[in-house]
């Protein structure tokens, strides 16, 4: 039996840190970690359940290193003057990045689903992950949100799902290059565009994740995706030169339905989540699960009882006729689906949105404004405060200002508030009912809390 590992954990509450850690624990692994969100006291809720698993948190002061058998996991872009890396270099641990961990477990795994792409990864992910789970494969999976069908009172946080180490299903990322240390046996590719880097690194890297499978799945629908060529493609979209092929598609305000064609065999689609981007995010799904030796119509029929991840286009409740929505959505691609989504049905939008960081805008900025200014429709509203920060030497200049600035100019409403409790009372004052307000943003755990709040306010307004 192999012997147990130390590891600590930096950042332990992180949407990619926390599975991973559960997944080394699970495996009978001592982990420990610390974390900044931990003491600022935000979502004090997910580290006392982290500790209830079975892990040790400490301050990130360093004071959970004393040993040089640990082995430090933290973020490459976490700087040398964090406590605990200083702290873990007095003593001459061992340092991985998680994604050098979750490499180590995924390419030991004789069947490695990697999902990879800018939009969709970690539905895509919860979708196999489901498919696979309800007809008894027991997979491990890796995902970087919230699976709402393994999520219970004893499991609130349940982004990763402990089973055969054997069969691993992760999503793997593009943004720090680490996907180049993914060797998959069934590798996806849900869609190409600008995220956070330029699109010629974007398609060498994906192009060499691809070329390394057994199997590779991209996009047909999708023109950047659709120019991937290799002997081991195979195609999923509702286009004429799609592989896995979905017709029929019809959309509406519960979900979709569509037809999903495969050589000669074909069934029916019946999802719980809205948007054609969801639809697209199902043929990648069945597209690698039927690679796995599951039939159609199985795949098919385990999806119609998938309910989604946690802040995907999730319903937080209504109240007055107004409903509160939760979605992820931060890049220009991700911020199209949903906006698409939510305007197929009617009623005014009031759109709340926290950019994911500094940097990202301004890389990104013009594009989220493109998408914003597309997707919104007369009477609809944007919202937008500062960008999230949790510390660090990033600088921190106005591009907030700059994407409301631009959206203006398209034509549309929109305004920027620097805090979001700003933003809320804004929001507030012009509900009415028979809107839905759209809270969207990534990397900050306490948006949901944010949602929940303006929900709770809307209660009060209506007793």
């Amino acid at each position: 039996m192999t012997e147990a590992k130390r590891y600590f954990f930096c950042g332990i509450g992180g949407s990619g840190m926390l599975p991973l850690a559960l997944l080394a624990r699970a495996r009978g692994d001592v982990v420990w970690g610390s974390d900044r969100s931990r003491d600022q006291g935000r979502t004090p809720d997910k580290f006392s359940w982290l500790e209830r698993q079975g892990i040790r948190l400490f301050p990130q002061d360093g004071s959970g290193l004393g040993d040089s058998a640990q082995i430090l996991v933290a973020s490459a872009a976490v700087e040398d003057g964090v406590p605990d890396v200083a702290a873990a270099n007095r003593l001459g641990c061992a340092r991985m990045t998680r994604a050098e961990l979750n490499a180590q477990l995924f390419n030991a795994a004789s069947h490695a689903v990697g999902i990879g792409g800018t939009s969709g990864k970690s539905t895509v992910t919860g979708m196999i992950g489901w498919i696979l789970h309800a007809l008894g494969k027991r997979p491990s999976v890796m995902n970087g949100a919230v699976m709402r069908n393994f999520a219970d009172g004893d499991a609130p946080f349940a982004s990763a799902l402990v089973g055969d180490p054997t069969l691993y299903v992760s999503e793997v990322d593009e943004s720090d290059g680490s996907i180049a240390l993914y060797d998959a046996d069934i590798a996806i590719v849900t869609n190409v565009s600008l995220d956070h880097k330029s699109l010629d690194e974007l398609n060498g890297l994906f192009g060499d994740f691809l070329a390394r499978a057994r199997v590779g799945i991209v996009n047909a629908d999708d023109p950047l995706s659709a120019g991937f060529t290799g002997d081991n493609l195979v195609r999923f979209g509702f286009g004429a030169h799609a592989d896995v092929r979905g017709r029929d598609l019809m959309l509406d305000a519960d979900g979709a339905r569509f037809t999903v064609q495969c050589g000669d065999a074909h069934a029916e689609v019946h999802l719980r989540q809205v948007g054609r981007h969801n639809a697209m995010n199902a043929l990648a799904a069945i597209a690698a699960v039927t690679h796995l030796g599951v039939p159609l119509a199985d795949a098919a029929g385990a999806l119609s009882n998938f309910t989604g991840l946690a802040r995907r286009y999730e319903i937080v409740g209504s109240a007055g006729g107004v409903t509160l929505i939760d979605d992820f959505a931060h890049n220009p691609d991700k911020m199209a689906a949903t906006l698409a989504a939510a305007g197929a049905s009617p009623g005014r939008l009031l759109l709340f949105f926290q950019p994911h960081g500094y940097g990202p805008l301004r890389q990104m900025g013009a594009e989220l404004a493109a998408a914003f200014a597309t997707g919104m429709r007369d009477g609809d509203k944007l919202f937008v405060c500062d960008p999230a920060y949790f510390g660090g030497s990033v600088a921190r200049d106005d591009g907030a200002t700059r994407l409301v600035a631009n959206v203006f100019r398209a034509g549309r409403w929109a305004a920027h508030m620097t805090h979001r409790d700003k933003c809320a009372e804004a929001m507030l004052a012009f509900a009415r009912s028979g809107d839905r307000i759209l809270i969207l943003g990534a990397r900050d755990d306490s948006l949901s809390d944010f949602a929940r709040d303006i929900l709770a306010r809307l209660n009060q307004r209506t007793a």
